[in-house]
């Protein structure tokens, strides 16, 4: 087991899901922009990095029907389940590293709220992009969330790398084009303030 996942499963066995600096009660942000390219409910959309996120709720909520969960950590990934109940059986939950998985398809939409920005080192960041280009199919979006250049420079005891849209355009290169970006001040459970990005990518057909 990598110390990575070491640490993500540590984390989801000894914390509650309101527990953690991330915790969502409504991921607003990252349903509008689902919502505004994929209004087809067809549309196959991974989560990745999504641990035990309500985003997959929400989808299911709204009707989405091909969705997929990807993480690190089983516990995160069970905790999900247990809470979304009969529902996720219709969810595809995969444990992986996002930068050494190997996507068995493809999909139209790429979401990664509070991952990506765990890539301090440069070969893993490049890992993750080749599987993001696998996974993604020509005109596919990716939504890529992190802590923007002025917010925490950790999270969760671990160094992040903050990005602007500029410097994810730079790790994605020029097949993606970038459509939005916009910005959150996230409040966390204990009521502390995370400046964080959102930026959305369309790749080129």
């Amino acid at each position: 087991m990598s110390d990575r996942t070491t640490h993500w499963q540590n984390v989801y066995a000894t914390k509650g899901e309101a527990e953690v600096s991330w915790f969502q009660d409504s991921p607003t942000i990252s349903l509008e922009m689902i919502r505004t390219v994929s209004p087809n409910h067809d549309a196959a959309i991974i989560d990745v990095g999504g641990g035990a996120s309500r985003l997959v709720d929400a989808l299911l909520q709204d009707g989405y029907r091909d969705l997929a969960v990807l993480d690190l950590s089983a516990n995160a990934l069970d905790a999900a389940k247990k809470r979304v109940g009969a529902a996720a059986s219709r969810v595809d939950w995969i444990v992986a590293d996002a930068t050494t998985w190997r996507p068995a398809k493809t999909y139209d939409v790429w979401h990664d709220r509070a991952a990506f920005h765990f890539l301090t080192d440069p070969r893993d960041r490049a890992a993750y992009v080749e599987r993001l280009r696998t996974a993604i199919a020509p005109g596919g979006h990716i939504i890529i969330a992190t802590f923007a250049p002025d917010g925490p420079e950790k999270c969760s005891g671990l160094p992040v790398q903050r990005h602007d849209s500029a410097s994810l355009a730079a790790e994605l290169g020029p097949g993606f084009e970038l459509v939005e970006t916009r910005s959150e001040t996230h409040q966390t459970p204990w009521h502390s303030m995370q400046a964080f990005q959102f930026s959305r990518f369309r790749r080129r057909s």
